[in-house]
């Protein structure tokens, strides 16, 4: 029991450090004069997907090695203010989650396929939390943006409920799709990137290494 404490502090300490950096690198580009903008648009043969399931950077380092997929965006959805920081979304002032924006093409992976992933790579019992990572920020919702992918998401979610796979109920939100927000540029491909960092070892590598044993059959070719 005091090794699982003791690691449990481990992570909230990593977690701490996690949001800490991402504010040095925030205070460090608020001189930026670029310009964040909303996603951009779409390229043929390609549908869009938005998950929020804990930190944006867990998201996108899985779904970006699915095969199908062409690209992935971090940014923030759901909330009322147009184009906030990464300081006042963490406040849960504005309302706002962490999610992913993933462009794929649904020839190769459906989107059945993407909700899969979504549904196995965090705990979608746990409300506004996940691990170490506490707030709204952090809820897990499903932003659709056709009612096709809404009438899918309900239904599977349904089925999973159902099955007896998760102890507690899922609290995942289901919500219409409004705006999407790209985060500012240090979030994106933070775990490529910084694979040493304290979160992406401790977080983010173990979920990834789960994700590509469980998933091996639809990864992307090393090379790509």
């Amino acid at each position: 029991m005091r090794k699982k404490l003791a690691f449990v502090g481990l992570l909230a300490m990593i977690a701490a450090g996690c949001a800490q950096v991402a504010l040095v690198h925030a205070a460090e580009n608020k001189g930026s004069s670029m310009k964040r903008e909303e996603s951009k648009d779409r390229k043929p043969n390609e549908e869009v997907a938005t998950f929020g399931a804990g930190c944006f950077w867990c998201v996108e380092a899985v779904f970006e090695q699915l095969k199908g997929v062409k690209r992935v965006e971090s940014g923030y959805s759901g909330g009322s203010v147009d184009s906030p920081t990464y300081e006042q979304v963490c406040s849960g002032q504005t309302g706002h989650a962490e999610v992913c924006q993933i462009h794929f093409d649904p020839a190769v992976v459906p989107y059945e396929e993407l909700l899969e992933v979504f549904w196995k790579v965090h705990d979608p019992t746990t409300l506004n939390r996940q691990g170490p990572d506490v707030g709204t920020q952090y809820r897990s919702v499903v932003f659709y943006h056709s009612e096709e992918q809404k009438k899918v998401a309900e239904a599977y979610m349904k089925q999973l409920d159902a099955s007896g796979t998760w102890s507690q109920p899922i609290v995942t939100q289901i919500v219409p799709f409004e705006k999407f927000f790209a985060a500012e540029a240090y979030h994106q491909n933070y775990f490529r990137l910084h694979p040493g960092q304290g979160y992406c070892a401790m977080v983010i590598k173990p979920k990834v290494t789960k994700f590509k044993k469980e998933f091996r059959d639809k990864l992307q070719s090393p090379s790509k």
